[in-house]
């Protein structure tokens, strides 16, 4: 199962790297989301994957750490999701005001003869 995870997480963040170096803007935010998504799903297996596990405990007593999954990731991989999402917002309105200023979408600003 983690080599799979592992894969899928390898995967997605060279699709997101290949995707930067493109020609246009929204190819290039397209790749910073996959490179996104990639990050934080390593921090939430990071966490471990665990399956019916409840994240917290509300007994009284001293909980056994072996019936609980980690929140830590979970919680970091939340903030990370509203944070990734504002900053796409960002992105996107930065691209469609540079579009409107320039007239194309390339990186460089300049259409290349291809």
């Amino acid at each position: 199962m983690e080599a799979a995870v592992a894969i899928a997480i390898g995967i997605l963040f060279g699709s997101g790297i290949w995707l930067i170096l493109r020609p246009r803007t929204f190819q290039v935010i397209t790749g910073l989301l996959l490179m996104s998504y990639a990050v934080n799903l390593f921090i939430f297996v990071m966490g471990r994957l665990w399956i019916d596990k409840a994240p917290l405990t509300l007994a009284p007593g001293t909980p056994d750490p072996a019936d609980y999954a980690d929140p830590l990731s979970q919680a970091l991989v939340l903030t990370a999701i509203v944070i990734g999402f504002a900053t796409t917002a960002l992105y996107l309105v930065m691209m469609i005001g540079a579009r409107g200023l320039s007239g194309t979408d390339h990186v460089d600003g300049e259409e290349s003869d291809e």
